[in-house]
């Protein structure tokens, strides 16, 4: 048997403890994101509350939860250089364009990108036949230097062993015009391209290349250590793309 209608405690409306709940209730929405997608801005951060939790919410706010909650993006460095062309090796012209391409290791592309972890980065040099888009040489490295381009090169060379005159195309960075790569490559009866001076459309397809790396693989997983990466990379290039 129930308690009399009139015994009944009706707790009056608190608007203040309402806005509460709701301040509460967003800063938990946010830290789930955050932790999901360490790298996500407020911006970014406000677009998924928006998209996926059809809320309705102020970047400003936001933002101003993220700082006040230490949520911010712990990357502040967006680019780094990979590529430097100062140097004193030889520059070779362009023997790629226009190209009509009928079959495999008629043209090879390489180039190098950066992945980043917690707290470093690590480098990434692929090596890619341009005929059927297939990745056929790479190698990953803390350091960005000659002997991580030389290991990419050498893992091409063992698994496609090329005839003479095939075509490597790279753009004019040192760690491709050094002596160590150039020789590599002569020894396998392999001409040299580069791209022109400023101008990455010249080697477009690896750009392309790793753009889709960096979207379907590097930004879905959030790398910490160099093992995470050694993990996962080649799952990436060798069985997914």
């Amino acid at each position: 048997m129930g308690l009399p209608r009139s015994t009944y405690y009706h707790r009056p409306h608190d608007p203040a403890e309402a806005t509460l709940k709701a301040e509460a209730d967003l800063q938990d929405r946010i830290e789930a994101i955050c932790v999901e997608w360490p790298r996500y801005g407020y911006r970014r951060v406000t677009a998924e509350l928006k998209e996926t939790h059809k809320m309705v919410v102020n970047h400003k706010r936001v933002a101003r939860i993220m700082r006040e909650k230490s949520l911010q993006c712990r990357v502040k460095k967006r680019w780094i250089k990979t590529t430097d062309s100062n140097h004193r090796f030889w520059i070779y012209r362009n023997r790629i364009k226009n190209l009509a391409l009928t079959g495999i290791n008629q043209v090879w592309v390489a180039d190098i990108t950066y992945i980043r972890l917690l707290t470093r980065f690590v480098y990434l040099a692929v090596v890619m036949d341009l005929y059927s888009r297939r990745v056929i040489g790479w190698a990953l490295s803390s350091d960005i230097d000659a002997e991580l381009t030389c290991a990419a090169l050498q893992r091409a060379l063992e698994d496609r062993k090329p005839q003479r005159g095939c075509i490597h195309h790279s753009d004019r960075g040192v760690q491709y015009a050094c002596n160590d790569y150039v020789r590599l490559l002569a020894q396998a009866g392999i001409e040299i391209s580069m791209s022109a001076k400023g101008n990455p459309y010249d080697n477009a397809a690896m750009e392309s290349f790793m753009k889709t790396l960096k979207q379907e693989e590097v930004y879905l997983y959030d790398y910490r250590t160099i093992e995470d990466a050694v993990n996962r990379i080649p799952v990436f290039l060798e069985d997914v793309y």
